[in-house]
């Protein structure tokens, strides 16, 4: 390669070093006006993702405590990121597809945007089986455990602390949401040919203890969430396989169709001799 060649291809390096920059400053632009949003709207939030407590305790018994000093402000902030990574992911994920659709081609490009479609929507799915299911189940069982004062026993009441039941809000739809993928990456897994619905039905057997496994891991130390995660994981491990078997399906098709001849003119009028 001669110094030319080297130098001609630094205009292309660089062309994609502006346009990386380009990029990230529009999704932390993006994250920036969503967390100042979040933060100035942050009791209102808070109100929204204490209303399955409300729901399940009532409003008289509904009451929340901080105990320090700066702990429900720091609670803000960290509501205003949470918030502001989810609603800017669209935004952001957009950004990165902008910038690595160039160098893919048209067939490449139409088979990963369908997936990228597909993950904020199976994430907020997660999210609303926390919001709606899971997170009151665990508030009616903690509830229950309470103990009323009398004469020989002390009185037992719950009363979370705010930033408590937030960190619990947090890491139960983060562990839901990323748990919900997984029948984009089993269908883009299949997609590729990686994995087969044959073998993924063969492997149904061991899935049930990875399952828990990944709830253990993702949820609180308690048996209500780890099975609120398990079960609909064991769900969609059953629809990911549907999913691969109709990518299978479809490949097949599209195969057997790019393998047949097109039909054939038929061949000119040989020439007669004696002409």
């Amino acid at each position: 390669m001669t110094i030319e060649d080297i130098e001609a291809s630094k205009a292309p390096l660089m062309d994609h070093l502006i346009e990386l920059r380009s990029r990230l400053i529009k999704a932390l632009l993006a994250f920036g006006i969503a967390f100042i949003f979040c933060f100035f709207f942050a009791k209102q939030i808070y109100n929204v993702l204490v209303w399955p407590f409300v729901w399940i305790a009532g409003p008289e018994n509904s009451k929340f405590i901080y105990t320090a000093l700066l702990e429900y402000f720091l609670t803000q902030l960290k509501l205003a990121m949470f918030g502001a990574a989810f609603i800017s992911f669209p935004i952001v994920a957009g950004q990165i597809y902008m910038f690595v659709a160039p160098g893919l081609y048209k067939h490449e490009r139409g088979a990963f945007l369908p997936y990228l479609v597909a993950t904020p929507i199976f994430f907020v799915l997660g999210s609303l089986l926390v919001y709606f299911i899971v997170l009151p189940m665990l508030v009616r069982f903690s509830l229950g455990m309470q103990q009323a004062g009398g004469a020989e026993t002390a009185q037992i009441q719950l009363l979370p602390k705010v930033g408590e039941y937030l960190s619990l809000m947090m890491s139960l739809i983060f562990a839901f949401g990323i748990a919900f993928q997984l029948p984009v990456i089993l269908t883009l897994l299949g997609r590729i040919g990686i994995i087969t619905s044959k073998q993924l039905r063969e492997k149904r057997r061991y899935f049930i203890v990875v399952a828990f496994v990944i709830a253990a891991v993702l949820t609180p130390p308690d048996v209500l969430s780890q099975a609120s995660l398990a079960i609909p994981l064991l769900g969609l491990y059953e629809g990911s396989i549907i999913a691969v078997a109709m990518v299978e399906k479809r490949a097949a098709a599209a195969k057997t169709a790019a393998g047949t001849p097109p039909s054939a003119s038929p061949p000119p009028p040989e020439a007669n001799p004696a002409e």
